[in-house]
């Protein structure tokens, strides 16, 4: 099925220009080669994280392998130095003499978590607290390589850092310090360019960048084997996505796409001239939003063939009402937000978890977890939660040769919970032991 009848399907002949575009950028998107480049993507803080020497046995706890496998019950995770060397139920591993017994008896044991939405915003010490709730990998989307410094040189274990420099932008950026203005197509490939070279693993759009350096954006990435998300708010998100995003940031990037074309434009049209509009402008479009239209049905189905991520950040989002005042807009929204996260999730998109660091609803470094149980709020399951923090995050950042489950060969980023998290999310709140790069956190 071409582009335009695809899009013809669930959008009113009003959207041909939109349409055009579309195909326009389809002609010149980059190509399936160059998006499939492999290139070892590193955090930049790799020289500074210290391998764990040790033999250790992790004896007796529940192994849950972050890629959906069946649960083992009375497991032995052995690590030589930072990796894994096997893992398996306790009468196929054997142990050596010289490995360190850790009796983790009635515990589980995870992959290390990892966030792909996490914020400094002049947070000192932020990046420890995570690691030590079992955060061990953390990609910033948008902000100066040069603001981890201070995080770097604090003496503090902390996560792996997998950064994308400054969001790109246009005049005029909703965060100007965090941005780098983008003003045409040279200068767009030469930031992306400098920021790879820099040691970015992520390429992270703004929503005034237009579909055009989108496309550029994405073919200068591409050709080093470097991934592109977006956060996207008034540029139609199968339109970007078309010009060779990889991922979307926030379930909110969809407004526009589930919404009639004049509708959108007012929503657009106020957001372009008032970035602030949005804040409360956006609970107002997912207020009258049905996930249950044929025009919801069709992004889910678009995202899927796509093999697109999601990274629905909905604790940024989230509303809870108080006692004597409930705001319906905004309740109505949120609800809309979760439902529509578990719609995409049901067809088989491809969901990732990120926190957003510091939300409202969550205490300073729980973000993450609070995140988890609103992915179950909206719908799944526990399993799929975990799989979303761990494994689909190493997709999603290209890292799955060498993190985000519990298999032979893979870096010892490990969590111990003492409850079940398959049964009761919360359990990831209950941290018995964090190891990371077979070094225990402190």
């Amino acid at each position: 099925m071409s582009i335009l009848k695809e899009y013809a399907l669930y959008f009113s002949p009003c959207m041909l220009f939109v349409m055009m575009s579309v195909v326009s950028c389809k002609t010149t998107a980059t190509s399936t080669a160059e998006k499939n480049i492999v290139r070892d993507i590193k955090e930049v803080n790799a020289g500074e994280i210290t391998a764990g020497k040790k033999h250790i046995a992790i004896v007796g706890a529940t192994i849950i392998d972050g890629n959906g496998g069946e649960p083992i019950a009375n497991g032995i995770v052995l690590i030589n130095g930072n990796t894994i060397e096997a893992a398996g139920s306790a009468g196929k591993i054997d142990i050596p003499n010289d490995a360190e017994r850790i009796d983790a008896q009635g515990m589980y044991i995870l992959p290390g978590f990892i966030d792909s939405h996490f914020h400094l915003d002049n947070m000192h010490g932020l990046p420890a607290l995570f690691l030590q709730h079992g955060v061990t990998s953390v990609r910033d989307p948008g902000a100066w390589m040069e603001a981890y410094d201070g995080e770097r040189a604090s003496g503090k274990m902390i996560p792996r850092l997998f950064l994308a420099g400054p969001h790109l932008d246009a005049p005029n950026p909703a965060y100007p310090y965090d941005a780098y203005i983008v003003r045409d197509s040279l200068e767009a490939v030469n930031v992306v360019e400098r920021q790879i070279n820099q040691g970015a693993s992520v390429i992270k759009v703004y929503f005034r960048l237009s579909p055009a350096l989108i496309h550029n954006v994405c073919t200068a990435a591409h050709k080093h084997g470097i991934p592109v998300t977006a956060h996207l708010e008034i540029t139609e998100a199968m339109e970007a996505i078309e010009c060779g995003l990889d991922g979307v940031e926030h379930i909110t990037s969809f407004g526009l796409s589930l919404q009639s074309k004049r509708e959108g434009e007012k929503y657009r049209q106020m957001v372009w001239a008032d970035n602030n509009a949005r804040k409360q402008g956006r609970y107002d479009v997912w207020s009258r939003i049905n996930i249950n239209s044929k025009m919801a049905d069709s992004v889910a189905g678009y995202l899927v063939r796509k093999g697109t991520f999601v990274s629905p950040t909905l604790g940024a989002f989230e509303y809870q009402p108080e006692k004597n005042n409930v705001d319906s807009t905004k309740l109505i929204a949120f609800n809309n937000m979760k439902a529509f996260t578990g719609k995409l999730k049901k067809a088989g998109v491809k969901i990732v978890l990120g926190s957003h660091s510091n939300i409202e609803y969550a205490e300073l470094g729980w973000a993450f977890q609070r995140e988890m149980e609103l992915q179950v709020q909206s719908g799944m399951s526990n399993m799929q939660v975990i799989i979303a923090a761990t494994m689909e995050n190493a997709r999603y950042f290209r890292i799955d040769h060498k993190l985000g489950s519990i298999e032979k060969g893979k870096i010892a980023d490990l969590v111990l919970l003492k409850e079940n998290p398959l049964q009761d999310i919360k359990a990831a709140y209950h941290i018995a032991r964090v190891m990371f790069n077979g070094n225990w956190v402190p």
